[in-house]
């Protein structure tokens, strides 16, 4: 996980009163969270209190790598010509709206947030910035860093979850935000100007305002409260994964299957049942019966390597990632996602979509020769493989992006008939291929057990750089492939553990695998008589 950094030279408490008279607020929020609306709100809710007021806008970079940052300054009416600022500056904001929770650890790095000045009010969900996406591991930044930073700089704060509350009540952020700022008093209008205000915009009207009254309701009491004021989500309990369904014979299998994991250690059932579950929805029970056949062979050599003292940490690892590397991404599966039940429904729902709307779903592939060979039987496979004429007819037949209509029956159907190739995936060279690799892997990593412990189960996280197809895949499988040299020319070494996680979290970082050359050249200067191919 990203950890959050703020600027090592922000001002302490005491920063720069607000200019005598004037409030000045800030709001950040990106497209499709209602920040424009917002900004109209609050100007209007000021002129409907006699208040002189100016409103601009600085417009971010769409698509999640820049907030548009809503700027307001307002002050009662006088005989006086109020001078109003264009934008916010640093150490001078007094009231901070934040449409995400990282938008405000962005605006206190930006210095918009004061200790003993500014009051914020945020949203604690998490929309993730393309910044943390690109990442091949763990790129979200750290959200608890955000918090600390809001318990030390800002006056005080109001920190929920708005978006769920949005959500529920059929509307954006922007009315929840709006409630939030309401019930914060830190603006000195009466709720039902607030409401009023909502009213007058005409549209939504009716969601928008119980979206208001519900996050009116949070930030009042947590304003009537001492201090700052977080409530934070809860951190859900872990689910446990439901059991597959159908007719009574295959419920009698699955029965079966679930009571093997009692023959495994405590410490691994958990994440076995987890990985049993998962392994048979990609297929079927019989693959599940393969999947708990490697993993109680591979619980019998832990328990023989001494794995009581470990916590048979070597299992549970092994029923994380053996499950994982079992349910592989391949064309099937991926057609199967896409024409799964109650799909649709999550598309409409997340469209927001009435009865009186169409909703089209367009598929965009684009497949190439690796993928349709993938798709044949083992043998023939192999043989269009080893010749290069064949793979490059097919490249050039099938190479062009397409756009398939998943809302019509055609473009259905042959994304249904595609996912139907389940039954005969065992007999394809995609699954051959799988099975050899799993089982080159799990052999390496027993080999190791009886040496170095820890480094066995390292061994086994290595293949959390393997997922996805096509060239995701492919490029997943050459750093599995590095790293898995990286970890032999450690071997034998007492830090062989932690060198190879090095390895697995540089491969991590960035899709390049430019950290990843940097660790293997560090190795290779470790060990010279042994260089990396």
């Amino acid at each position: 996980m990203k950890e959050f950094r703020l600027p090592d030279d922000l001002p302490g408490k005491g920063g720069p009163d607000a200019a005598q008279g004037i409030i000045k607020l800030a709001s950040l929020a990106v497209g499709g969270q209602g920040g424009g609306v917002l900004n109209g709100w609050i100007v209007d809710l000021a002129r409907q209190n006699g208040y002189a007021v100016q409103a601009t806008s600085v417009a971010g970079v769409a698509q999640r790598t820049g907030a548009t940052v809503y700027y307001v300054e307002m002050t009662p009416r006088s005989d006086r010509q109020p001078v109003f600022a264009l934008a916010p500056s640093e150490d001078d904001v007094d009231i901070l709206l934040a449409a995400e929770l990282m938008e405000a650890g962005r605006a206190m790095m930006r210095r918009f947030v004061t200790a003993g000045k500014t009051r914020v009010i945020a949203s604690t969900h998490r929309q993730l910035a393309t910044v943390e996406k690109v990442v091949p591991g763990d790129g979200i930044a750290a959200s608890d860093e955000v918090m600390k930073a809001l318990d030390s700089l800002a006056s005080d704060y109001v920190a929920f979850d708005m978006q769920t509350i949005a959500e529920e009540e059929g509307t954006v952020i922007s009315a929840a935000l709006f409630g939030a700022l309401a019930g914060s008093g830190a603006l000195p209008f009466e709720a039902e100007s607030f409401r009023d205000t909502v009213r007058r915009s005409g549209r939504g009207v009716e969601r928008s305002l119980a979206a208001f009254d519900r996050a009116y309701e949070i930030a009042a009491q947590g304003a009537a409260g001492e201090g700052a004021t977080a409530r934070l989500p809860e951190p859900a309990a872990p689910a446990r994964d439901g059991a597959p369904s159908g007719a009574a014979a295959l419920m009698r299998g699955w029965a079966d299957l679930e009571a093997r994991l009692e023959n495994l250690p405590d410490g691994a059932r958990e994440m076995a049942r987890a990985g049993l579950v998962k392994v048979v929805a990609f297929q079927d029970l019989r693959y599940g019966a393969d999947y708990l056949d490697r993993l109680e062979a591979l619980a019998a050599k832990d328990e023989a390597a001494g794995g009581a003292r470990h916590g048979q940490d070597f299992t549970a690892t092994a029923a994380k990632y053996l499950a994982n590397a079992m349910s592989y991404d391949d064309i099937i599966r991926v057609a199967d996602a896409k024409t799964s039940q109650g799909r649709f429904g999550r598309i409409e729902a997340e469209m927001r979509a009435g009865p009186d709307h169409l909703v089209r779903v367009t598929e965009y592939t684009h497949p190439g020769a690796p993928e349709i060979i993938s798709l044949m039987p083992a043998p023939l496979g192999r043989w269009t493989e080893r010749r290069g004429w064949a793979v490059r007819g097919i490249d050039r037949l099938v190479n062009r992006g397409r756009h398939i209509r998943t809302d019509r029956l055609g473009g259905f159907l042959s994304l249904y008939c595609l996912a139907g190739l389940r039954r005969w995936r065992r007999a394809l060279l995609r699954h051959e291929t799988e099975m050899t690799h799993i089982h080159a892997w799990l052999e390496l990593a027993v080999s190791r057990l009886p040496h170095d412990y820890d480094h066995a189960v390292q061994t086994l996280c290595i293949r959390r750089l393997v997922k996805g197809y096509s060239d995701t895949h492919a490029r997943g499988l050459s750093k599995f492939d590095r790293v898995m040299e990286g970890s032999a020319l450690v071997e034998g070494r007492e830090d062989a553990a932690e060198w190879t996680r090095r390895l697995i979290n540089a491969a991590l970082k960035d899709p390049d695998g430019k950290a990843l050359d940097g660790a293997l050249d560090t190795i290779a200067t470790m060990i010279p008589a042994r260089r990396l191919a």
